[in-house]
């Protein structure tokens, strides 16, 4: 709890990866990926339940393993193109319908397995704060690109992505840019509605964190840049 205040993680992972079959529960320094982020959830204060929202049994056996619970999700929600939103309405309708009654979800990707507790806290924190008055709140970094410095073809030839835009200034000249990284969703469930357009309903906050705790596995070249500083990190820390 935060603040009085229940708070479900869902993870979800599904089993059908192209580029990396069944990646939810490839190994990665010595544990299935998707239990890098059970655990975590598992161990903050501030989860009350760490839900998996699979499709495929193996992945549910994993999850299971390492104290999750698991929900079956219909295949409706499994397929390639199916919303994130689409499944976060599912899963708050079934918990509604239990009488669960908390209040702020977090959506946790298990191919985000670098983000710390303190990333997490900081955007329950934010969302906590009645000040700020945030009805979601995301991770952010550093743009990989600045949008100033982007191209588009025009009938065959390059121009700036962004009209009247210099992509020759130097790079302390350009204005910030920060991306959206995927490592933590958090917002208050009762936001979702049935027409929300997508998981960060009405004001949003950002919450910094460092590009190399928001790696996103897709492929297995990051699977071994992340399993390369996944052992360094674990040198520091026992309960990785």
């Amino acid at each position: 709890m935060i603040q009085g205040k229940r708070v479900i993680a869902l993870i979800p992972a599904r089993g059908g990866s192209k580029t990396v079959p069944l990646k939810n529960i490839k190994p990665i320094a010595g544990k299935p990926l998707i239990a890098y982020t059970i655990l975590l959830a598992q161990r903050m204060e501030e989860v009350d339940r760490v839900i998996v929202s699979t499709d495929d049994e193996r992945i549910a056996a994993v999850a299971l393993e390492y104290g999750a619970e698991v929900v079956m999700r219909p295949e409706e929600l499994a397929r390639d193109h199916s919303l994130a939103i689409d499944l976060i309405r599912y899963h708050i309708q079934q918990l509604r319908q239990e009488k669960e009654e908390a209040t702020y979800m977090l959506y946790l990707e298990p191919t985000c397995p670098m983000r710390t507790k303190q990333d997490i806290q900081q955007c329950l924190t934010l969302l906590e704060d009645s000040e700020q008055g945030y009805d979601s709140v995301a991770t952010f970094s550093q743009a990989e690109l600045n949008p100033h410095r982007s191209w588009k073809l025009v009938n065959g030839s390059p121009e700036p992505f962004i009209e009247g835009a210099n992509p020759w200034l130097p790079r302390q000249q350009l204005p910030e840019a920060i991306q959206l990284n995927g490592a933590v969703y958090a917002f208050q469930m009762d936001m979702i509605k049935p027409d929300s357009p997508h998981l960060l309903p009405g004001k949003l906050g950002a919450v910094l964190i460092p590009r190399e705790n928001s790696i996103d596995i897709d492929d297995e070249l990051d699977f071994i840049i992340a399993q390369s500083i996944m052992e360094k990190r674990m040198k520091n820390d026992s309960d990785l």
